[in-house]
């Protein structure tokens, strides 16, 4: 199987050979070279030859993309407020979810 699916800035792909997930942060046409991003944080780079010889496929973003982007600021995530909506400890008694 070959890749079908063109490269696109801020896309999610999977290779599906290997089992990694990238994001691609830039496509360089005068220099031939696609970057991405992986899960994980590292960056690689292809050609059009080797992304097209390869086994990669569109996917949605994974949940926790963000995690590798340490440099990321809260106003690049897309949320249109800066609440990390997570429970004060003073408001979780255990009470309050047990059925009585």
């Amino acid at each position: 199987m070959t890749t079908v699916t063109d490269p696109i800035i801020d896309s999610w792909y999977k290779d599906v050979e290997n089992k990694l997930k990238f994001k691609v942060v830039a496509i360089d046409e005068n220099d031939d070279s696609i970057e991405v991003q992986y899960l994980n944080g590292d960056i690689g780079e292809y050609d059009n030859d080797s992304w097209y010889n390869s086994t990669f496929d569109y996917i949605e973003a994974p949940e926790d993309w963000s995690a590798p982007f340490d440099d990321i600021e809260t106003d690049d995530l897309g949320y249109s407020d800066t609440d990390s909506h997570k429970p004060n400890d003073e408001d979780m008694d255990i009470e309050n979810y047990l059925d009585k």
